[in-house]
């Protein structure tokens, strides 16, 4: 139970924190906690050496899990690149698709499913600005989902304090005529196999912004092409006069 918690709370903060902030932390763990601190106080020699191995312990630990999380996201993202049959993803990694296809629209995602323990009907929970949305993933590649599984979900939205309309159900099948009027009764979105599909493939034709991995835009400069972000306030942008090759793939893309 301790690790769980510990591990929650050192990802919950590299998760926040950008590499600069992590590079910072790691400084101040060591060797300001780890050397400078205890030199300061006058400590004992053993004091000494315990503050300089638990300062590098936490200073390893803060970073060596900002590195997993960077490999964390990048596999996430070849997942929406490299993967053009859904049904082969296990059910952790269709999550983690359907997030880094909300993350490309410029959601923040928080994962929420877990493999070994029950996750209330919440795989997802999504936010942008003032907005909150809950999504409910089922990888299924043969069954329709019913109308009973539309009013549990409808159930978890109203005991998290949200509507109808803050709800996404995802499927790899299709969905019931009467889970589809339930779901429009209440303003619920529905993706079925035939919208996941369309989504993830106008997904790999966008870049995901360095900074906030909100979708780019194709561009052009004085300069040359490149990518820009056009979400609100970020100064993203990747400069293809490196890569004329691909900037003339995804000319040819958008005609």
């Amino acid at each position: 139970m301790l690790d769980r918690l510990l591990d929650r709370v050192l990802f919950g903060l590299v998760r926040r924190s950008s590499g600069r902030a992590i590079a910072a932390v790691a400084l101040v763990l060591y060797p300001g906690i780890g050397v400078l601190l205890p030199l300061a106080l006058s400590w004992s020699p053993a004091y000494l050496v315990a503050a300089n191995i638990t300062a590098v312990c936490l200073a390893a630990s803060v970073t060596l899990a900002w590195f997993g999380l960077q490999v964390q996201l990048l596999n996430r993202r070849h997942l929406v690149e490299w993967t053009t049959d859904l049904r082969l993803l296990d059910s952790e990694e269709f999550e983690w698709l359907v997030g880094e296809l909300f993350r490309r629209d410029g959601w923040t995602i928080e994962e929420t499913g877990r493999r070994d323990a029950p996750d209330g009907n919440v795989d997802l929970r999504l936010r942008r600005g003032d907005e909150r949305r809950i999504v409910q993933c089922k990888r299924w590649t043969t069954q329709l989902v019913g109308v009973d599984l539309i009013r549990t979900f409808a159930g978890t939205l109203l005991r998290e304090g949200l509507t109808g309309r803050d709800g996404v159900f995802v499927t790899l099948t299709a969905f019931g005529s009467q889970a589809e009027a339930e779901a429009r009764s209440m303003g619920m979105t529905l993706v079925d196999n035939r919208a996941l599909y369309a989504q993830a493939e106008r997904a790999r034709r966008t870049e995901p912004c360095p900074k906030c991995q909100a979708p780019m835009v194709l561009d052009r400069s004085s300069r040359g092409w490149w990518f820009r972000c056009v979400a609100p306030g970020c100064q993203g942008k990747h400069d293809l006069g490196k890569e004329p090759a691909r900037a003339v793939e995804l000319l040819l893309l958008d005609r």
